[in-house]
């Protein structure tokens, strides 16, 4: 399974090269985080296959900190970014994002690690599927990933599934409905990685991250693919030009 999150960590970062220069030709605020939310996709992956060969403290914090916390968060975020019309209300939102992150990282490098779950850790065994008996979260911890996860998940899917839904509404832009589909789709794959987990199939969570961005890729492709023709003005989407 290491060679799976290997190649999602290449496609992932692939990817967000992609956005940053897309950024650096329309600018956009919503573009620069996705962009980061992309970086932190790849950490996730990254830490995930150094993993899948030896064990790493920081490795694990790396992992639990970009993957579990912060990746669906700042994809959202861009999305917000994106859809908010008030730019103000925006900026509050990615403020609070910033200082809610920073303390979720503090207290994820600062918890424990049990040293004897540690000792019996097993790289022919995904990390997923160990880290809750090596790395002691407190209740802030978990309950920082909980709200991270759900405020990312709703509004980057809803985002993205409100953006579709204007488009087919309006008849208009059916590569940016099928673009904004396929983004919605590919950020529910990881976001199914908790219910793998609990079901006992561990393995499927690192599928899901390659499926994942494989579809938030192609959805980004599909939505900003050159248009010659001029395109209505007032509709979002969570992959315009």
């Amino acid at each position: 399974m290491q060679y799976i999150s290997i190649l999602s960590t290449i496609i992932t970062f692939i990817f967000a090269v992609a956005v940053f220069r897309r950024y650096n030709q329309r600018k956009g605020v919503y573009l620069l985080l996705w962009g980061l939310g992309l970086i932190f996709y790849g950490l996730g992956t990254f830490s995930e296959a150094v993993l899948a060969f030896t064990f790493s403290p920081f490795a694990l914090k790396v992992w639990y900190i970009t993957g579990a916390m912060l990746t669906a968060a700042w994809l959202g975020q861009g999305t917000v970014h994106l859809l908010v019309r008030k730019p103000r209300v925006a900026f509050t939102l990615t403020v609070i994002l910033a200082l809610v992150s920073v303390i979720a990282a503090l207290l994820v490098l600062a918890a424990p690690v049990d040293t004897a779950a540690a000792a019996a850790y097993d790289v022919n065994a995904p990390a997923s599927a160990q880290y809750q008996d090596i790395l002691v979260r407190s209740g802030g911890i978990t309950l920082l990933t909980i709200l991270l996860n759900v405020y990312g998940t709703v509004t980057l899917v809803g985002g993205a599934i409100y953006s579709a839904y204007i488009f087919w509404r309006k008849h208009v832009l059916a590569d940016r409905m099928v673009g904004n589909i396929l983004i919605a789709a590919g950020a529910l794959f990881p976001a199914m990685g908790g219910s793998f987990l609990r079901a006992g199939l561990p393995d499927w969570l690192y599928l899901s991250e390659l499926f994942g961005v494989v579809l938030m890729y192609a959805g980004f492709v599909k939505a900003t693919a050159y248009r010659p023709l001029a395109e209505p003005q007032g509709v979002a989407s969570v992959s315009t030009d």
